[in-house]
């Protein structure tokens, strides 16, 4: 339990900080999309290769993994099939499918992991999902669905070629899975720069509350109630009936990939929506509303199944 406290107490700090300099206006009208550009283009990318290049790559094979794939698919299924049917659109449906499986299993996820779990390798068969397959999948989808997704097919299907997030993901599994020891002159700054990842998009989120209306108001109430149900609730509870009665998962193992399901929306798709200008505000409340839910349900969880 105390780690679930703490990993909430870092993130609401950092993102405490950022409404105060959108507040103060420090960093002037443009300082949310200057970081969340830099998170975007730069800092996450450089995360991404760096926490790649250096993972195990066997956990993919994992049973863990299955879980975690089978929920996410699930759930981010039924808010497609919802969009669909409420005409949503494709950009902001991705942008909710996203709210309501992929888990913060980076900031988040490895302090609980660690202070509940006792194993911060524990989210890396989610992380490397989400990393891997997931994220180029989502921008991609993004991509294709915006202004810029005209021009010949061959050049369409080479839009993951050409995202820095993507990119960022895919350099690390070569590195990971060639075993190349990349020098510490090439990978010190670059791990430098990907530590900047986690504070800007944080603080671009607190800068993009500053001044905003309250949660689950306006056109995006249904949307958002839609994602933050299927985030708090769905996807905890399909990982827990597949771990268990699928799987045979028991113990650990069981507590593992339901607490790593019941984390909350990822910070990170907040810089998505804001860079791709779709399903912003969607994105913004989901996890701001999510986040404030998994704190009981983890707690459960862990209370439960600890």
């Amino acid at each position: 339990m105390q780690g679930v406290l703490t990993g909430f107490a870092v993130i609401a700090v950092v993102i405490g900080v950022g409404y105060v300099l959108g507040l103060r206006g420090h960093l002037g009208p443009q300082g949310r999309e200057v970081l969340t550009k830099l998170a975007f283009h730069v800092a996450s990318p450089a995360l991404l290769f760096t926490t790649l290049a250096t993972a195990d790559l066997s956990v993919v094979f994992s049973a863990r993994l299955l879980v975690t794939a089978l929920s996410t698919v699930a759930v981010a299924g039924a808010f497609v099939a919802v969009g669909v049917v409420r005409g949503w659109g494709v950009g902001r449906t991705t942008i909710g499918a996203l709210c309501s499986g992929y888990v913060n299993s980076g900031n988040l996820g490895i302090p609980i992991a660690v202070y509940v779990l006792g194993d911060a390798s524990l989210v890396a068969p989610v992380l490397l999902f989400q990393l891997v397959l997931v994220t180029p999948v989502a921008v991609t989808i993004l991509d294709l669905s915006g202004g810029g997704a005209k021009g010949p097919l061959w050049r369409r299907l080479l839009t993951p070629l050409r995202n820095p997030i993507a990119l960022g993901s895919l350099a690390g599994v070569a590195v990971a899975a060639s075993g190349l020891d990349v020098p510490d002159p090439v990978m010190d700054p670059v791990t430098l720069i990907g530590n900047m990842s986690v504070p800007a998009v944080l603080l671009a989120f607190g800068i993009g509350l500053c001044g905003s209306t309250m949660p689950l108001r306006g056109v995006e109430r249904r949307p958002v109630l839609l994602a933050v149900a299927l985030k708090a609730v769905g996807q905890p509870a399909v990982a827990w009936a597949l771990a268990s009665g699928v799987f045979g998962l028991r113990g650990p193992q069981l507590l593992d990939v339901v607490v790593t399901s019941a984390l909350p929306a990822a910070q990170n798709l907040y810089t998505y929506a804001s860079t791709y200008g779709v399903g912003e505000r969607l994105a913004r409340d989901a996890i701001l509303v999510s986040t404030v839910v998994s704190v009981p349900v983890l707690v459960g969880v862990a209370a439960v199944l600890g």
